[in-house]
């Protein structure tokens, strides 16, 4: 009969303890102290006749592994491995110079953050090859991560159920410990998400007394977490209400709900990148059950903001404008709902595909073909709202060059390029009719009095029907701009305002007759 080894925290059902033979369990820490109390915690629950060895990544196991001499076995094995990604991907090569893995109970003890640089197609087939090596040799491997970012390791191993037996997560929290479950698979089932405080008395992990003492599912169904700013200080509407008084304790609590409202408030753009990374965890981590909504408080969110948001798993976004009641309205109407759209692995890849567009101002023809059909092409953006492109050409005696010297293109994303004596600008997430809008900021005279046509494409068929013919220019067709010097910069000494262009006031100096210039 193949061995069950157990993992080391004392009290927990046997649901979510055991790791047979032949099985990879991965288990991320957020500090590197927790890690090793758990492997020695760990090694003290095994067998006196149980095969241990630990292989340590970039540490001296001499120092940190310590023996219990009433509990586990006598003697194990230690290995070492050098604190590089190669060293990864041939340590079951090398173990197998000194060990015969079978029915081994293996630790590996990884080094602060080591997996936070591998590309996620890498780590995913190491992970599908050291699954096979463990299945071969009937062995159990526990991968022990300690990370600093433990939310983003956990996200990225969240579809890796076919490869990974347990996922699991130690979070030092509030002077607690909290033992966050993803699944966890062996001989007794199927466990998932399943969130238990720990505790750490005189070196030995156990669960807290108020836990229950068996797995029971957990239904939140009516519940309503939000900040206290959604309800504009209105008190709880009633007892499934919980208020916080931010978006981080928000989170926290979130993180052991299973289909309960979470309503985010965004007070100022400088929120917006964690509360995306927030939503992302949850969503990634808890499932689609949450109705997850944030709440605009003041005008703040751009197109892609919002995107990015709804991207991340967000249900709605409640715009700024919505009054209080409104708001309510929209809160009731996800009830019940089950998220249903895609969510990447990792948010800096969501991040890269919402915003992809990091150019700004003039581009070469070529680049800036590429560069639009690269957004065009981006299957996570919305169909039809990438942005509009825009054909100008001069009027007679404007040569497209001297056009080019007026373009202010002040935003991230917004390019430029001339060639055919046509200007071509393409506005990433402008709305065909903000377009006019958009080139009054652009331009500081009038469009019509410098251009003579223009033509407009906004739709992906159509942006991408003539980026074809753009592509069929040869580069002797391709305009070059005109040199800028500090004297064509001050041609048009002009602002805009947000409403208008105003000209930017020049000092002078008026001299009397009896003051002596000085040079």
């Amino acid at each position: 009969m193949d061995p069950v080894f157990s993992i080391g925290i004392q009290s927990l059902w046997d649901e979510l303890r055991h790791m047979p033979a032949g099985g990879v369990w991965w288990l991320n820490a957020d500090r590197e102290q927790d890690a090793i109390n758990l492997i020695n915690q760990t090694i003290a629950t095994q067998d006196k006749e149980a095969k241990v060895a630990i292989i340590g990544m970039g540490h001296d196991l001499h120092k940190i592994i310590h023996l219990d001499n009433d509990h586990g076995p006598e003697k194990v094995q230690l290995f070492s491995m050098p604190n590089r990604e190669n060293s990864l991907y041939f340590f079951t090569r090398d173990l197998l110079c000194s060990v015969e893995p079978e029915n081994y109970l293996l630790i590996l003890l990884c080094a602060n953050n080591a997996f936070q640089n591998i590309p996620v197609a890498n780590l995913q087939r190491w992970l599908e090859k050291t699954h096979a090596w463990a299945k071969y040799h009937k062995c159990a491997l526990l991968i022990i991560n300690p990370s600093g970012n433990s939310d983003k390791q956990t996200s990225i191993l969240m579809s890796a159920y076919r490869t990974l037996f347990g996922l699991a997560s130690l979070r030092y929290q509030n002077d607690l410990h909290v033992y966050d479950v993803a699944w966890w698979c062996n001989e007794k089932g199927v466990s998932a998400r399943q969130q238990l405080q720990i505790l750490n008395v005189k070196g030995r992990w156990q669960l807290a007394e108020r836990e229950e003492t068996s797995v029971q599912p957990r239904s939140d169904e009516k519940r309503i977490l939000s900040n206290i700013a959604v309800l504009e200080g209105a008190p709880p509407l009633s007892e499934y209400w919980s208020l916080f008084e931010t978006n981080e304790a928000l989170f926290e609590e979130a993180r052991a709900s299973q289909a309960a409202t979470l309503i985010f408030a965004l007070t100022q753009n400088n929120q917006i990148d964690s509360i995306a990374r927030q939503i992302h965890t949850l969503r990634r981590q808890r499932g689609s059950g949450l109705k997850i909504i944030v709440r605009e408080s003041h005008a703040s969110l751009r197109a892609t903001d919002e995107r990015l948001l709804l991207g991340c798993g967000a249900n709605m976004v409640i715009p700024w404008n919505a009054p209080l009641s409104r708001c309510l309205t929209l809160i009731e109407s996800v009830q019940g709902q089950q998220f249903n759209r895609r969510v990447p692995e990792d948010i800096t890849t969501l991040l890269s595909m919402t915003q992809p567009l990091k150019l700004r101002g003039y581009q070469p023809w070529g680049t800036f073909c590429d560069a639009v059909s690269n957004m065009v092409n981006n299957q996570l953006l919305p169909a039809d709202g990438k942005g509009v492109m825009v054909a100008l050409r001069p009027v007679p005696g404007i040569r497209v060059e001297q056009a080019l010297t007026l373009c202010r293109t002040n935003r991230t994303g917004d390019i430029v390029s001339i060639g055919d004596n046509r200007l071509v600008l393409f506005l990433s997430f402008c709305r065909v009719n903000d377009l006019d809008t958009a080139l009054n900021h652009i331009f500081p005279l009038p469009t019509a009095d410098i251009f003579s046509n223009r033509m407009v494409w906004f739709e992906d068929n159509q942006i991408a029907a003539e980026l074809l013919q753009m592509r069929t220019l040869t580069p002797d067709q391709w305009a070059k701009p005109l040199i800028v010097t500090s004297e064509t910069k001050k041609v048009i000494n002009a602002e805009h305002d947000g409403t208008a262009w105003r000209r930017i006031p020049e000092h002078y100096r008026l001299l009397s007759e009896n003051t002596e210039r000085t040079s």
